[in-house]
């Protein structure tokens, strides 16, 4: 089991979840983190820092599509592992349906 990252958090991008990672799996894109599959712990103490609940374990049923998003950007973007400022439409994004083929960006983060 791991931990994936799902569509709530793009255009939200609340970064909670990287300050707790004991192994520093998180990596940042443009505007939605992922968590590297292959890092993570199983620890779960990401799960719950999540604001906008976009975090969830990897046995939950329709989340293979995550899985390999998050497998596949966490190869390519910088790693993230201090909090920063959610993005600044966080709060209206939040609940968005649809959010990956609307707003989902390729786009590597800053990272640290």
């Amino acid at each position: 089991m791991t931990y994936v990252v799902t569509d709530n958090c793009i255009r939200c991008k609340y970064t909670d979840c990287v300050e707790v990672c004991p192994v520093d799996c998180f990596y940042e894109g443009e505007n939605f983190l992922v968590i590297h599959p292959d890092e993570c712990i199983d620890c779960g103490v990401c799960e719950p820092e999540c604001p906008a609940e976009a975090i969830k374990p990897d046995t939950e049923p329709g989340l293979d599509k995550w899985l390999k998003v998050n497998a596949e950007y966490a190869q390519v973007w910088p790693n993230i592992t201090v909090k920063r400022d959610p993005m600044p439409e966080a709060k209206e994004m939040d609940g968005v349906a649809g959010k990956f083929e609307q707003y989902f960006s390729p786009e590597p983060g800053q990272g640290d």
